[in-house]
This record gives C-alpha cells, sequence and structure tokens, in this order.
C-alpha cells in the first residue's frame, strides 16, 4: 500500500489512540470473560474472467461470540499458528499482541460483537446480487465510489489497487492515481505508484484500503491529510477491519463501506456491505 520502509512504523494516530483506548479505559476495556472461540486464516487467489491478472488475499479472522472480526495482511507475512494460538484468549490479552494485525482483528471482532453493522442505525446496506465473481466486483464497486464526493475530472488517490474500483472511478468520469505497495501497472496499462505521499500532492479524495490497517499505514495517511490544510475527504473499503475502520468516522475518515465476514469473494449467492458517512464530513 506504500513504502515498505513505513509498513508497522506508526506509532501515534487515530488509529494507535483508539487501541490504547480498549486497553488502558476501564469503561472501554473488553471483560476478561470476552474471549476468542475460534481463529484462522483465509488465503484466496482471485483472476476475473475477462481480465488480464489477479491478485490475492490473506486474512487473519478471530470470532468473538456470534461475530468474526478480521484484518487482512500481505500473504505470507504472518504464521497460521500465530493466528491459532489465538484461540480461547481473552480479547483484552490480545490487544496487546505482539503483531499488529492481531491485535486490529481481536478489536474488530470486539467492536462488532458490540455493535453488528446490520443493526447500527448509521449504515445503509447494500445487497450485492449473486452472480460471477467479476458482476459482484463490479456491484461493489460502484456502490463503494458513490461514496465519493468529487465532482467529474476530479482526482482521486486509490491506496489498494482494485480494478474493479478504478473501472468505477472511470465510468464516472473521475481521474485516478493507483497506488499499491506491489508497484506494477493497472489492468489499462497505468504505472501504480508505490508510496501515497507521491500522489496526495493534487488529489482531490482519498480511496484506501483497509488493509491499511494491518500494515501500520493508515495513521500516517491520515496525519499526511490532516498536514496538508486541504479538505481532503478520505473513504476506506474495509473488506476486513470494518468494525475499527468504523470508530474511525470523523476522525480522519469521512465515509466507509464496512464489509464484515463473511467476505463477499467468498460465494457467488447474495450478499451485503454497509455504508457509512460520518455525521461531519468535511
Amino acid at each position: 500500500m506504500t513504502t515498505a520502509a513505513q509498513i508497522g512504523t506508526a506509532k501515534s494516530g487515530p488509529v494507535s489512540a483508539l487501541l490504547d483506548r480498549y486497553r488502558s479505559d476501564p469503561d472501554l476495556m473488553p471483560p476478561v470473560d470476552d474471549t476468542v472461540a475460534v481463529a484462522f486464516t483465509t488465503s484466496q487467489c482471485v483472476r476475473h474472467n475477462g481480465r488480464s491478472g489477479g491478485y490475492r488475499n490473506h486474512v487473519i479472522s478471530l470470532r468473538v461470540g456470534s461475530t468474526t472480526g478480521s484484518c487482512a495482511v500481505e500473504p505470507g507475512s504472518i504464521d497460521p499458528e500465530v493466528v491459532h494460538a489465538c484461540a480461547g484468549r481473552p480479547v483484552i490479552e490480545l490487544l496487546h499482541h505482539d503483531e499488529l494485525a492481531v491485535r486490529v482483528a481481536a478489536l474488530d471482532a470486539y467492536l462488532a460483537h458490540l455493535r453488528p453493522h446490520p443493526f447500527d442505525a448509521r449504515a445503509v446496506a447494500v445487497q450485492v446480487d449473486p452472480g460471477d465473481s467479476l458482476q459482484r466486483s463490479l456491484t461493489r464497486a460502484r456502490a463503494v465510489t458513490g461514496l465519493i464526493d468529487t465532482p467529474p475530472g476530479g482526482r482521486v488517490l486509490v491506496i489498494g489497487v482494485v480494478n474493479s474500483l478504478l473501472a468505477s472511478l472511470r465510468e464516472r468520469g473521475l481521474r485516478y492515481v493507483p497506488c499499491d505497495l506491489k508497484g506494477g501497472t493497472t489492468e489499462w496499462g497505468e504505472p501504480i505508484v508505490t508510496d501515497f505521499a507521491d500522489g496526495l500532492d493534487g488529489s482531490d479524495a482519498v480511496l484506501a484500503s483497509g488493509m491499511m490497517l494491518g500494515n501500520g499505514t493508515l495513521d500516517p495517511l491520515l496525519d499526511l491529510v490532516a498536514a496538508s490544510g486541504r479538505p481532503v475527504p478520505v473513504t476506506l473499503f474495509a473488506q476486513s477491519g470494518a468494525a475499527v475502520a468504523r470508530e474511525l468516522l470523523g476522525h480522519g475518515v469521512d465515509a466507509l463501506s464496512a464489509e464484515p465476514y463473511p467476505f463477499f469473494w467468498l460465494t457467488g449467492d447474495t450478499s451485503s456491505i454497509y455504508l457509512y458517512r460520518a455525521a461531519c464530513p468535511r
């Protein structure tokens, strides 16, 4: 999502502050008897029919009560045994885990347990109808990009390249700067920058992946946007960490597409995503 040197280096910012509050505030700390019942990993590779390239997803997931919290990570970055060892452990203990992704997944599970997305009055549920992987990906992409309040011709910094999102932005007449840690090119041969700082100047909005929660780059992004002195709205598309991202609305994040487990790419059946807007957008 950004340069390798920046991954995991954030020590302050909205995400770090949120984790600190749930570790230290007696009114927010999870009870010790709230434990992880199930811990698992999901790894998959996608290449939609008709697309020239594909991508991989690797997600760690922890279940608390009836809900599952998740955090996406780079494939191979966390030993599955580290994840499996979380089963049976209290959430409050996992909020102090050495791995940031485990801390995020644990908090995501706890927050979703307290307030499931389907019962959040702020959320607008959008149904992703049955279909093949590309149809469903495009349906979701149109819902996500609909959260971006930028007039035609505006430029969007897209961190975490998903070609369906880029296609939807093109449909809306929006320009974009694609950014991803892996670099390379988009489906249309456009170069992908590897450092979001290179793309923020001149951008009218930011569309960022929830994967930034797990590699420690979301705090630097939000700090950079705040330091720009410009009203640059930030929209997150959170395929994981959705309940954590929800807590950031109004704290650097202006809109959110929340996709709690089970993720839409696990099935061709009907599924839902939940759209949020901050109460006081910039």
